[in-house]
């Protein structure tokens, strides 16, 4: 399994909560997801509502089946989608009072020159997702940068080998249903409009991750300067130079996180406090990554 995943994490995971309190505007994100995906994940307890209130099991409660347990994860890099379905995976086996595994599928299989193998790299991952879902316990499949795997077959330069791999992701999407919401496949992409068309019907949710606005960088900037004495004008301010504009792009999340302030901190230590004046001027001196399309 080592050569097939990045990484196996046990959920829920204390770690992951953690970081999951750090994340911006990551509420709005999960309950649109969890409202969408609860009621296929809870079918048993759906079905006895049903009778409690109706005396049957309704038919929409068998149609709900045939929804695809799949969520794609569509934006730029650095705007927090990997680490978004962690939490979100977390989250879930808390609110449903589960265990779950969360399983990321390792991007350093699919490398030059290993077309052939992507269709059994495809169902080894599956077959593990499907032994990790058990009675009372759920599982999640990370493909991250899953255009690679997942790319149109409408393209002209497409190889068989590639054309067979996305036939069997599809395949194997349509098998997880039989799971009845025990298996959820999360797919991230910073270029949704390469993804087969066939998987993007599938999906119940596309959701989209952007570059942070003016609220959610002063909601950053406050997170992680938590403990200097900033006024509410100052993290304004600093907010306002970090958003785009109609000439300029503006900074991701981890373009603050790991750009900006790592070298703020820099410049300040070990001689001198780390000012809003620093800041700022690390601002002015840092570019943004550029836009993935």
């Amino acid at each position: 399994m080592a050569t097939i995943f990045d990484n196996i994490i046990e959920l829920p995971n204390k770690e992951v909560k953690d970081q999951t309190d750090s994340l911006i505007g990551f509420e709005a994100k999960f309950d649109r997801i969890y409202n969408n995906l609860k009621l296929l994940l809870d079918q048993g307890s759906l079905s006895e509502w049903s009778k409690k209130h109706h005396k049957i099991e309704l038919p929409i409660i068998q149609q709900l089946k045939e929804k695809y347990p799949l969520i794609i994860l569509s934006g730029d890099a650095g705007t927090g989608k990997t680490i978004s379905a962690t939490a979100i995976a977390d989250r879930m086996t808390r609110e449903l009072k589960k265990e779950g595994f969360f399983l990321k599928l390792s991007t350093r299989v699919r490398g030059e020159g290993l077309h052939g193998e992507m269709g059994k790299l495809v169902n080894d991952a599956f077959s593990q997702l499907k032994e990790q879902a058990g009675k009372r316990r759920l599982a999640f499949l990370l493909i991250d940068e899953a255009d690679a795997i997942a790319t149109t077959r409408s393209t002209s330069q497409m190889h068989q080998e590639e054309k067979a791999a996305v036939n069997t992701l599809i395949q194997k999407i349509d098998e997880i249903r039989e799971l009845n919401g025990r298996a959820i496949l999360f797919m991230s992409t910073n270029r949704v409009h390469f993804i087969d068309e066939a998987i993007l019907r599938r999906a119940a949710i596309i959701l989209e991750f952007k570059r942070p606005t003016k609220d959610e960088c002063k909601e950053l900037y406050e997170k992680c300067l938590n403990g200097i004495d900033f006024t509410d004008k100052e993290l304004t301010e600093l907010a306002e130079l970090s958003i785009g504009n109609n000439e300029v792009i503006g900074y991701s999340f981890s373009d603050i996180r790991l750009k900006v302030l790592p070298e703020a901190l820099a410049k300040a230590y070990p001689d001198r406090a780390l000012t809003f004046e620093i800041i700022k001027q690390t601002i002015k001196e840092v570019s943004p990554s550029p836009e993935i399309k």
